[in-house]
């Protein structure tokens, strides 16, 4: 998420929003490889050698943006997902008792199973940074000299 991306997030959820809900973006997923790629092609570098580590102990392979039971509830507003706050009631025994079918069939929102960005779809992220824009046009200067 850019800069830009999260005010107008921040300016959205003011907007649309309601005391207590919760705003996610809809937003592409990458992997740190797609990433790495992506910024050795914008910076010319693609002789630079990357060390593949692997998942150390505690990382994890995706990022959790919404459980079942917020996407239960989650209202789709086509870019963002508004989640209410639960304001059940303290009567449990109907929770517990009888459960709740739509979340047992409801997936997690998360950065496995979103929109997965490829190196051009990172490139053209990266390139909506300004600081990715200077460098990039210093680069090109350097170039024409």
């Amino acid at each position: 998420m850019t800069l830009d991306d999260a005010v107008d997030l921040v300016l959205y959820a003011f907007e649309h929003g309601n005391p207590g809900d919760v705003f996610v973006q809809k937003a592409p997923a990458a992997t740190i490889g797609t990433l790495t790629e992506a910024v050795k092609a914008l910076m010319s570098a693609p002789m630079h050698q990357v060390n593949t580590i692997g998942t150390r102990h505690g990382e994890k392979l995706y990022e959790a943006l919404l459980s079942r039971e917020e996407m239960v509830a989650a209202q789709d507003l086509g870019n963002y997902y508004r989640v209410p706050p639960d304001l059940r009631d303290l009567n449990y025994g109907k929770f517990v008792e009888q459960g709740e079918q739509k979340i047992s069939q409801a997936e997690d929102y998360n950065s496995h199973n979103t929109a997965r960005l490829d190196v051009e779809g990172m490139k053209a992220l990266l390139m909506k940074l300004r600081f990715m824009q200077a460098i990039a046009r210093g680069e090109q200067a350097m170039a024409e000299e």
